[in-house]
């Protein structure tokens, strides 16, 4: 093998690896990992009902949330903390619906 066609498997080894780079960072910034991670979210939720567990209520964003050592009564409002994806704190659900209705017909 001579040293010419060494130098062009290592310059196409470079290229390869540069757009094997390349295309991980584009796949990362395009499936948006951060819309998944959990955020915690606090807010004042109405009790629907009481069990051994505690209080069961539902939060403004459907999820339903259970306070424990609760002693509170259905109808009353608690402040509960739980998670929810970060998607349906920041709006990406509503962007991705806008797109989704500009491409139909």
């Amino acid at each position: 093998m001579s040293t010419k066609q060494i130098e062009r498997r290592l310059s196409r080894r470079a290229i390869m690896t540069l757009l094997i780079a390349g295309l991980s960072v584009a796949i990362v910034f395009t499936v948006t990992p951060w819309n998944i991670i959990p955020t915690q979210v606090t807010e004042n939720v109405t009790v629907l009902a009481v069990t051994e567990h505690g209080c069961v209520g539902e939060s403004q964003y459907g999820v339903s949330v259970v306070v424990p050592e609760c002693s509170a009564q259905v109808g009353d409002i608690v402040s509960a903390t739980f998670y929810v994806p970060a998607m349906e704190i920041n709006g990406y659900y509503d962007r991705l619906n806008d797109r989704v209705e500009m491409v139909q017909p």
